[in-house]
């Protein structure tokens, strides 16, 4: 896919709830906050889409199979198994999965509890 077009919508794509921690009894200020850990698995051909910020919602991403390519500022970035990236206030992103087997992560974040 040509980063030019408009990335598609999310489709192929399973997300497993594996944890979550209330922040506001245990850090000063985190009211209303979790702290919460996913598995997301995107099917070959997958897209976890459209396009997405992750103002107030900081993480990181692991990888553990797969090759997923993360869509951001025109560059396509593939990142494979052991490697990561921080999701921070400036990412604007999509991600794909163009190979030919799911693609294992795993997704830790700030949100808004509910």
């Amino acid at each position: 896919m040509d980063d030019e077009q408009a990335p598609p919508e999310t489709r192929g794509v399973t997300v497993e709830l594996l944890d979550r921690v209330d922040l506001g009894p245990e850090i000063e200020g985190m009211e209303g906050r979790e702290l919460r850990m996913r598995k997301v698995t995107i099917e070959p051909g997958g897209v976890l889409g459209p396009i997405h910020d992750h103002v107030d919602r900081p993480g990181t991403v692991y990888v553990l199979q797969g090759t997923v390519t993360d869509h951001r500022d025109g560059v396509a970035t593939d990142y494979g198994p052991g490697v990561g990236w921080p999701e921070d206030r400036n990412t604007l992103h999509w991600l794909e999965n163009r190979g030919t087997v799911p693609v294992v992560e795993i997704s830790v974040d700030v949100v808004r509890s509910g």
